[in-house]
């Protein structure tokens, strides 16, 4: 049976690193790094934007590169990432939000339906502010927004490009953006390209004793479950997604992930399916490995 764990939000994940990276003031001014409420300055004197790296409606998050220090005669400054994120409502709190007379501004009317900004108190206002100073060119790429490609990888491509390619490369180990995992013990198994119906004892496995283990730790029901394997994968070694339905897990688009009823369904009607099948994927319009697919499939 494979291991079922659960996981950290791969954008929380990434912002807590840059978290670990960012300039400690720890010990320097007293409560600081403990939650408290002690006034404190950013690392750095004035910000000018230079770059809106990246940002996200859904996810109310913008990525800033801007320029710091330049009043200071340090040449033409340095360079700094300031990431902006508005927090989440706080249960506990929200009921202070419309006490007394709030601050609005009517922004729409229509019979019983109305619109408003509301501008609420100070204490419930803040903005999560993560500071990546001095930035380096390697934070700054980290944090660009890449466009993607999506491309038709059939079975050859997959046997005589992306394979080559995923062995020439350190392949990563690192658990993906996943509320909970199943990882198979097996090591022999990649991807979903290498599924044959010798395995499907273990995948049905997986999809039930993982959704019995669900119900009966989180009362979660399988009618209320997405279950499925991404391709291409984040790392490769077999693993499988749990995500509640009503949890909008990166990665769960159609382009990327393959529900694991169907994988079992496509299987056992055709033990070749995911050998010879053309599948679809994204990747970074600076992925070497969509160069490598784009000159085969012209050849």
């Amino acid at each position: 049976m494979a291991d079922t764990a659960p996981q950290p939000n791969k954008r929380k994940r990434e912002l807590d690193a840059e978290e670990a990276e960012a300039p400690s003031t720890e010990g320097k001014e007293a409560g600081v790094g403990n939650g408290t409420s002690t006034p404190v300055r950013l690392p750095f004197s004035g910000f000018r934007v230079k770059k809106v790296l990246r940002e996200s409606a859904r996810d109310k998050i913008i990525f800033l590169h801007g320029k710091v220090n330049e009043a200071s005669g340090d040449g033409d400054g340095e360079d700094a990432i300031v990431i902006l994120e508005k927090t989440p409502f706080q249960v506990d709190h929200v009921a202070q939000l419309l006490k007394g007379s709030p601050e609005l501004q009517l922004q729409f009317s229509n019979d019983i339906y109305s619109t408003y900004h509301l501008f609420p108190p100070r204490q419930l206002s803040d903005v999560k502010t993560t500071v990546v100073y001095p930035a380096t060119e390697k934070h700054l790429q980290k944090y660009l927004h890449r466009d993607l490609r999506l491309v038709r990888e059939t079975g050859d491509d997959y046997r005589n490009v992306t394979l080559p390619h995923l062995e020439s490369q350190s392949l990563s180990v690192q658990l993906d953006d996943l509320y909970l995992i199943a990882i198979c013990h097996r090591r022999d198994i990649k991807s979903l390209r290498d599924l044959t119906p010798e395995h499907l004892p273990l995948l049905r496995n997986i999809l039930q004793e993982g959704q019995e283990a669900i119900l009966q730790r989180y009362q979660v029901a399988g009618d209320r479950l997405r279950v499925y394997l991404h391709y291409l994968p984040s790392y490769y070694h077999l693993h499988v997604h749990f995500t509640a339905l009503g949890f909008e897990a990166p990665g769960a688009g159609v382009e990327r992930a393959h529900l694991l009823a169907e994988v079992i369904e496509n299987l056992e009607q055709d033990p070749e399916h995911y050998g010879r099948r053309t599948l679809t994927f994204a990747l970074r319009a600076d992925d070497p490995l969509l160069a490598l697919l784009q000159e085969a499939q012209r050849s």
